[in-house]
């Protein structure tokens, strides 16, 4: 999978996506995650990318034709490829879509910032818009780090299959979403810790036993 995101800060990726599970998938070559600076594709010498918006407000709007032209030099003309702007008045990000999102072979994702993006990115340039939450952040870079974690986990040899059986969001054969979607309580050592016990049954060694205490737990969620 490639990954292309379209920022002004792309400062702001650098510890996220050197560490952990991100750094194992690009370096074993399952994923590769290109940082794009939004102004380098500006047209003049102070390397300007937005503009006040037509008919008067508050703040600056990222320009169409900018990201237009940075959008000509990165996409790959494939229909295994989908263009993502990230906005606070886009789609619910769920884990249906990330499952979705992680099929593809090329994502490109443009992080809004300032007081918003030019209507026509929305209308003629982007496939979707994706929200992370009901909340305003300062640009889309966090919510872009949002879903390249969620999506490159799902990519095949980047995590063990066996962590992805029991998902807390894992989806059913319809590829819906479960009626609960919490995790059973799980323990580790010490058994005894300031007298908060493991419960005895996780210690039996009764595996029908712990699977039917596991289910239980996980319906009370």
């Amino acid at each position: 999978m490639k990954i292309d995101i379209l920022t002004l800060f792309p400062e702001m990726f650098k510890g996220p996506f050197d560490t952990s599970m991100l750094k194992k998938a690009q370096d074993k070559s399952l994923v590769e995650i290109n940082i794009h600076n939004l102004r380098k594709w500006a047209l003049d010498k102070h390397k300007t990318v937005d503009d006040r918006p037509f008919g008067g407000g508050p703040g600056m709007i990222l320009r169409v034709d900018i990201i237009d032209k940075a959008l000509q030099e990165i996409k790959i003309t494939k229909k295994n490829s989908k263009i993502i702007l990230l906005s606070a008045r886009g789609e619910k990000y769920k884990q249906q879509k990330a499952h979705k999102l992680s099929k593809y072979k090329h994502l490109i994702l443009l992080c809004g910032h300032y007081e918003g993006v030019d209507e026509r990115v929305s209308q003629y340039l982007v496939d979707e818009e994706i929200s992370i939450g009901d909340y305003i952040l300062t640009g889309g870079e966090i919510p872009a780090m949002v879903l390249v974690d969620s999506i490159v986990r799902l990519v095949p040899g980047v995590l063990n299959p066996d962590s992805l059986l029991e998902e807390s969001f894992l989806l059913t054969t319809n590829n819906q979403l479960p009626t609960t979607n919490a995790e059973y309580p799980q323990y580790t050592r010490p058994e005894n810790f300031r007298g908060w016990k493991v419960p005895k049954v996780l210690l039996s060694g009764n595996h029908k036993e712990i699977e039917k205490w596991k289910n239980e737990m996980t319906s009370k969620k």
